[in-house]
């Protein structure tokens, strides 16, 4: 049985209904917390339900995680929220599995603490004094597990913080959900420009002489108040492009999500290629996400074939690219570089799109292994006009990706 079954069909200590969904049980605990001094939001309670409907933990130490990665802010929060943690799921768990034994560890055990015999109690460390056993602290080794420090680290991770660390390509159907869950929650920040327009602005940097002058009119002549200006800022265009062949199968559906949440908060256009190019910017404008992904596999009709990156970007700059889509935006291809075209091709139509783009992105999870070096083929042939060089082949990379977008001011090559 999971944790989510458990939180559902047992109700918290004091609760009148013993039969809470497990968002009235998360917002209950949610309530507890704040009531003892930790600021959880409703907002945080909502998510700490979302996640355990995707990640589906089976023990205790994945609860625990789950719990304070997504409702703490602060380590000085832990002690007062292991309290609470103890108070609220006691009976339904043993606690036992919190102290980082390296021992398999047990489901969700069905026997209230208080039933345990005495044996059972003395094994795990418990006494009167000391009901929970020398470490309240789910994760806080003991002494002769000093030396087993690294192993004991890895097991207090929660299930968020291993899969944000996993390559995209190694994850289990479950842990794709959750990420695919957590690349629709990405803050996805514009990236913008200066304009030569300015307007009036109270902290402005630039002096408004002629209005100045006509307020001091006002004034018997004396320009008593200086009025300023500013120059406007505008958004820039994003565009992002991804390699939808076999090689990039296992990362094509993650940066699908990325690409119709770019859709639908930036304006963003989306664009795939495996043979030739699709533009899916219509299909993932639509609100419903299965609706969506639908419309998008359907017109993608190259899915998993081969990759032809120079045809593809040259259909693009020929197409959309000189109409204005290309021009001045920021541009993210997502490929690992594989090119079963003459890369020549590559490298004459990365130059034109250089010309029209402000900044291009390129994202290749190859770029993960250390030992990976962009010598050869469509990668070494488009990586001189590239301007940002990011791997993107996991959750926490996937941030650097956002980095880069949002910061996207100037052309620099980061291609280490």
């Amino acid at each position: 049985m999971t944790t989510k079954n458990w939180l559902v069909s047992k109700a918290l200590p004091g609760s009148p209904v013993n039969d809470s969904p497990l968002a009235q049980i998360c917002a209950a605990f949610g309530h507890l917390l704040h009531r003892a001094g930790i600021p959880v939001t409703p907002e945080r309670s909502v998510r700490f339900a979302s996640v355990i409907e995707l990640a589906q933990p089976t023990h205790i130490d994945d609860l625990y995680w789950l719990a304070r990665v997504t409702l703490l802010s602060d380590i000085r929060q832990v002690e007062s929220f292991d309290r609470i943690f103890q108070q609220v799921f006691r009976g339904i768990f043993d606690f036992a599995d919190f102290r980082g034994e390296l021992n398999d560890s047990a489901p969700l055990s069905a026997v209230p603490a208080g039933e345990q015999s005495r044996g059972e109690a003395e094994k795990s460390g418990e006494s009167e004094s000391n009901p929970r056993g020398t470490s309240a602290t789910p994760g806080a080794p003991s002494s002769d597990q000093e030396d087993e420090s690294e192993i004991s680290v890895l097991a207090a991770m929660s299930v968020q913080e291993r899969v944000n660390e996993r390559d995209f390509s190694t994850l289990t159907p479950d842990e794709l959900a959750l990420i695919r869950h957590l690349v629709d929650q990405l803050p996805l920040v514009p990236p913008s420009r200066t304009r030569r327009r300015t307007q009036r602005a109270r902290k402005g940097n630039q002096l408004d002489l002629r209005a100045t002058l006509r307020a001091s009119h006002r004034t018997g002549g004396d320009p008593i108040r200086l009025i300023k200006r500013s120059r406007t800022t505008k958004l820039r265009r994003v565009v992002l492009i991804a390699d939808v062949s076999g090689s990039m199968e296992p990362y094509a559906r993650i940066y699908l999500h990325l690409m119709r949440g770019a859709v639908q908060a930036l304006g963003a256009e989306a664009f795939v290629f495996a043979t030739h190019l699709t533009r899916l910017t219509r299909p993932l404008a639509t609100s419903q996400p299965d609706v969506a992904y639908k419309k998008a596999a359907d017109a993608a009709t190259d899915w998993s074939g081969g990759t032809r990156i120079g045809p593809s970007i040259k259909t693009f700059i020929d197409d959309f690219g000189r109409r204005g889509i290309a021009r001045g935006a920021v541009v993210v291809i997502v490929s690992d570089g594989w090119e079963i075209e003459d890369p020549e091709i590559l490298t004459t139509h990365m130059a034109r799109l250089s010309r029209l783009s402000h900044h291009i992105i390129w994202v290749n999870p190859r770029k993960a292994v250390a030992s990976y070096r962009p010598l050869v083929g469509g990668m070494a042939a488009a990586l001189p006009h590239v301007d940002t060089f990011v791997s993107g082949h996991s959750m926490n990379a996937l941030n650097e990706v956002m980095a880069a977008i949002a910061g996207a001011s100037e052309r620099r090559v980061d291609a280490c």
